[in-house]
């Protein structure tokens, strides 16, 4: 559903309530009131990706993925503040399947921006991942050092830290003859 009508349904379904309560139905016009503000909610957090965010956080990257799929056209069904979040969660179910085709996703939200600085943090250790496996060590450090700098809570230092130790286990692989010898 389009966001221009949730917002219009809300403005709708709010004037009903207020009509509600003008004309005496106090508990009717409280209980539209709160479904009114349900469906205003949706204009600025779209259902479909917080239960996405919820099957990830459950390992279960089928279902958000197919939760994921249901929004056809983020440009009309989400706000714009959600772009970049959008991108990145798709990156992330795609990153379970094919890491390297998931590149352009964290890309994409990296430039469409997101608030959150944990989220850009993880978008940037992820497009580390993908440097490392294309073996581009500048580049992995590069956005390393992005991403320790955009994780202010340190929510991912764990993380960080054990990427920096797998790009020091990189530089010790030695390649004979085409190939590696540990």
């Amino acid at each position: 559903m389009s966001n221009i009508v949730r917002l219009i349904i809300a403005c709708v379904v709010l004037g009903a309530a207020v009509a509600l309560c003008a004309f005496g139905f106090w508990g009717w016009g409280i209980l539209v009131l709160f479904l009114g503000g349900i469906v205003l909610l949706s204009y600025f957090f779209n259902e479909n990706m917080i239960i996405s965010q919820w099957f990830l956080r459950k390992e279960k990257s089928e279902k958000a993925e197919e939760w994921l799929l249901k929004i056809t056209d983020y440009e009309k069904q989400l706000n714009k503040s959600q772009w970049g979040y959008y991108n990145l969660l798709i990156g992330l179910v795609e990153s379970r399947k094919s890491p390297l085709k998931s590149e352009k996703y964290f890309k994409k939200s990296l430039t469409l921006g997101m608030k959150m600085s944990h989220n850009i943090a993880l978008a940037k250790l992820s497009l580390a991942g993908i440097a490392m496996a294309k073996r581009n060590k500048r580049e992995a450090q590069m956005y390393l050092q992005e991403a320790s700098k955009e994780d202010k809570n340190k929510l991912l230092t764990d993380q960080i830290k054990m990427m920096k130790s797998q790009m020091a286990q990189m530089d010790k692989q030695v390649v004979r003859g085409g190939y590696r010898q540990y």
